[in-house]
């Protein structure tokens, strides 16, 4: 058996048998630039306390195990060594075990990854851990609750940059081979093993240090750094990062008040990167999509913020304090996402933070949590597998959320002096939901167990909507407001329970001012209870042209607008004067078109005629997305060309009517190019820009825009693989190679797509960055060409699930996936072949591994959502 899934049930017995105390780890990678040595010599020595004459088991998955050492006694390796583990058995009170063996270089970004730069040709290593990969890379105890110290040893040639989560102390050449050095790191405090890391290749570095006073007078002095491949050097804002660094420094030391524990910060920004970040104690890793070579907006900066704000609050919560088990994955994700956002407002000069995360990162919990798989934020997670899916818009963003409505409840600095007594209490230890209780409910006074089971401990999204009754009979209705009440609907599609919650938010009132401005007219703070709550304050007074429910999005909810309101957004939003109100107002407007209140065109209409009075970049992004999404799944093929000519020709209008260089510009002509790969009216334009003779004054069409177009062109057969070749010839860089594979993909000929499936489903060749690559191009496609792959698709599932490591599988799972189907007119949307197909495949293969089964779930929601939207949706008027 391979026994890579550990379940909680066996990590709890582990846990109850032993205590770990330290690690000391070589790791030999000196051969790591030749392609042909696909792994190298990995050594750990553990020290730990046991139960005498217990038994338990090392996780280590690796090309082969050389040697297992129990204290001082040689192991045969044939007898202990079964699958992922190695089993121990007659332990005594105090262990010492030393296992050699050798490890795999991956490219899937799990371990250790290894990459080639296409643009020099140098090979680059880190590591990538959570939730369990560690093993991938040496011999432990794979679970978090067993923390230990760590002192990590990397051979590696002399001239490259090695990096650890402790700080060098020593850095020799070895006499035997003066071209490869040893480095030695210092001995780390306590911490779990999924975030240890070794940095390692010829990585520029730049340098620098943030010092400060704490309020006892002692000073911290934290060496900061910063990596990224030498290639994109020239690229690399390091003053920026080095700037945004030590304001986040200054104030989550001072929010928490416990100085920062981890010695050094270091952050690298590395390729092929499966996630945005990961919080390793003094040696951060970043994706480098972050290192912008090609011209980005505002809000991508912002974002970069914002993940840099995340990671940091991470040191505190997740690092210092770490969950018990991965149940409470959201002690640490939910916290450092509200903390992160928390950290931008306040510690940057961006006023548009909270805006951002209201349109952007809970729109991304509203899509999760309307899933058959959502689940609570304190989630069941029986095995590894379960937490390596639980990274999601639940745990994140609906956490934060969740986060966010406590401290309109309790108050910030209840909020805060609870926090901080949690990690003074349970500093370098584990903790569950009941730990982070107790702490609040004592800053709080309140007892806080009833709103933890109501919004923790439940799934599922409430809807709040307004039923406003009219001021007096029809025939003396004065236009004012009667009985006015917030309603809410809220099932938890779990147990299929009614799960009112509790809301603390504000109702605004929005009138037009006498420049025709729609403004805050007042504002009424309330707790909602219940199905109904009744809102005597605004009974008898004159109807206002907007009542906005949640404004300043204090809580978590689905927004219905009454349809008064609804009206006035859909003439006049874009004179909505408060960002944090529009936003709230485009949201409401999607959430209508995504659950088919109302048919996905009139978003599209509101795209059209508001969109380019958005002031806010990130919202805009945004909307463009949505209204592309709109387009292209939630409107029916029969109005779906119309719709889309239209909506193209209006982004093509304000790509043409935006300030020149400006963000706004370059986010329409993004749209333009996106919108562009089913429709051919603007092709001649996209290669104007591509070769010049059709520019547009202050746009930049950089790399990141030229793949972008390129794309465009190849799906309609319009760029021939010569001219992708040569493209590729001219940015020989990563992101370069994967707009390269994108393109190649795209273009509409059988054979392409063949070729690209059986790269992507067959083939072992791609990196995880070039497999997903690879399938955005295969699936931009007519549909003529796709449905030959459907069976194909459902006929591989188990094979690629049991054969590929969780990450490839899962990107090979869900991109493949035969999304993008029509509803026949008069067609039920559960009756759509696809869909049934799906249903078929979940009957027969019910004793799937769960995670597998999880995504088809999940894909199989998001077509019925927009088959749904399709038969919702009413003739477009152009």
């Amino acid at each position: 058996m391979s026994h890579e899934n550990l379940q909680r049930r066996e990590a709890a017995e582990r846990s109850a048998l032993i205590n770990t105390t330290s690690y000391d780890v070589s790791l030999d990678v000196r051969q790591a630039a030749d392609p042909a040595v696909p792994g190298y010599t990995s050594r750990s020595v553990i020290t730990f306390t046991a139960r005498p004459g217990a038994g338990t088991f090392l996780d280590f998955i690796g090309s082969s195990v050389h040697s297992v050492l129990l204290n001082g006694r040689s192991l045969p390796v044939a007898d202990v060594v079964d699958g992922a583990r190695i089993r121990l058995d007659n332990l005594q009170a105090e262990n010492q075990v030393t296992v050699t063996g050798t490890a795999l270089y991956s490219r899937s970004g799990e371990g250790m990854h290894r990459f080639v730069d296409p643009a020099d040709g140098q090979c680059y290593l880190y590591t990538q851990y959570e939730p369990a990969d560690a093993r991938r890379v040496f011999a432990n105890f794979e679970q978090p609750d067993l923390k230990a110290t760590y002192t990590f040893h990397v051979t590696a040639p002399a001239e490259w940059k090695v990096a650890s989560n402790g700080a060098q102390v020593n850095r020799t050449l070895l006499t035997s081979d003066p071209a490869t050095a040893c480095w030695d790191f210092a001995t780390t405090l306590p911490m779990s093993t999924y975030i240890t890391s070794i940095l390692a290749g010829p990585y520029f570095k730049a340098e620098d240090r943030w010092q400060a006073t704490l309020e006892d007078g002692t000073g911290l002095d934290v060496p900061l750094a910063l990596y990224c491949r030498a290639s994109m050097a020239d690229s690399f804002d390091t003053e920026n990062l080095f700037a945004l660094t030590k304001k986040g420094l200054d104030f989550f030391n001072r929010l928490f008040d416990y100085p920062y524990p981890w010695g050094k910060y270091d952050q690298a920004f590395v390729p092929e990167y499966n996630l945005g970040a990961m919080e390793n104690p003094g040696l951060v890793t970043f994706t480098e999509s972050y290192v912008f070579t090609s011209r980005a907006t505002d809000a991508q900066y912002q974002a970069r913020a914002n993940t840099l704000m995340h990671e940091m609050a991470h040191m505190w919560f997740g690092d210092l304090v770490t969950m018990q088990w991965w149940d409470d994955l959201w002690l640490k994700e939910s916290f450092a996402d509200y903390m992160g956002t928390l950290g931008v407002d306040r510690a940057t000069d961006w006023d548009t933070a909270w805006v951002n995360f209201a349109n952007k990162r809970k729109a991304w919990a509203y899509v999760q949590d309307q899933l058959p798989t959502t689940h609570p934020i304190v989630a069941d997670i029986p095995d590894l597998e379960a937490a390596k899916q639980n990274f999601d818009g639940i745990t994140y963003a609906k956490g934060a959320s969740v986060l966010k409505q406590l401290v309109a409840y309790v108050g910030f600095d209840a909020f805060i002096a609870g926090s901080r007594e949690y990690f003074r209490k349970h500093a370098f230890g584990n903790t569950s939901l009941a730990d982070l209780l107790a702490a609040l409910d004592a800053a709080s006074g309140r007892d806080l167990s009833g709103w933890a089971r109501q919004w923790l401990q439940t799934s599922g999204i409430s809807t709040l909507s307004l039923d406003i009754a009219p001021h007096g009979t029809s025939a003396d209705d004065d236009g004012g407001l009667g009985q006015v009440a917030i309603v809410q609907e809220a099932v938890d599609p779990v147990t299929g329970r009614k799960e009112l919650r509790p809301h603390r938010l504000r109702v605004g009132s929005y009138g037009f001012d006498t420049g025709g401005a729609l403004v805050r007219t007042g504002t009424i703070e309330i707790d909602v209870a219940g199905a109904r709550t009744e809102l005597p304050q605004l009974a008898g007074t004159p109807r206002p042209a907007l009542l906005l429910v949640n404004d300043d999005d204090l809580t978590y909810a689905k927004v219905r607008l009454d349809p008064g309101s609804e009206a006035t957004v859909r003439t006049s939003l874009d004179r909505l004067a408060d960002p944090m109100a529009r936003a709230l107002c485009w949201t409401a407007l999607w959430n209508s078109a995504r659950d088919g209140e109302s048919p996905a065109s009139l978003y599209v209409d509101a795209v059209t005629a508001f969109a380019a009075a958005e002031t806010g970049i990130g919202v805009l992004l945004n909307v463009l997305d949505n209204a592309t999404t709109a387009v292209e799944g939630y409107t029916p093929a029969r109005t779906r060309s119309s719709l889309r000519t239209s909506f193209l020709a209006a982004a093509a209008a304000r790509l043409d009517q935006a300030a020149p260089g400006s963000d706004q510009q370059l986010a329409w002509a993004r749209t333009v190019g996106t919108l562009s790969r089913h429709d051919d009216a603007l092709l001649p334009r996209l290669r104007g820009l591509l070769d010049g003779t059709s520019a547009v004054e202050g746009l930049t069409v950089d790399a990141e825009l030229r793949w972008h177009l390129w794309h465009a062109l190849a799906a309609h057969g319009q760029a021939s693989a010569a001219e992708l070749d040569a493209e590729l010839a001219r940015d020989t860089t990563a992101s370069g190679r994967a707009g390269h594979a994108t393109a190649m993909a795209s273009r509409p000929d059988a054979d392409v797509k063949a070729a690209a499936w059986d790269a992507a489903v067959h083939g072992t060749g791609l990196s995880n960055q070039l497999l997903t690559a690879t399938i955005s191009g295969f699936t931009t496609a007519p549909p003529v060409l796709l449905e030959p792959y459907v069976e194909p698709y459902f006929g591989c599932l188990r094979t690629v699930w049991d054969s590929r490591s969780i990450e490839i599988a899962s990107r090979i799972v869900r991109g493949l996936y035969p999304a993008a189907q029509d509803l026949a007119d008069g067609g039920e949307p559960k009756a759509h072949p696809v869909v049934r197909r799906t249903d078929a495949w979940l009957d027969a293969n019910q004793d799937a591994p769960h995670a597998l089964r999880r995504i088809i779930v999940e894909q199989r929601s998001h077509l019925l959502r927009a088959l749904t939207a399709q038969a919702a949706v009413v003739p477009h008027r152009p």
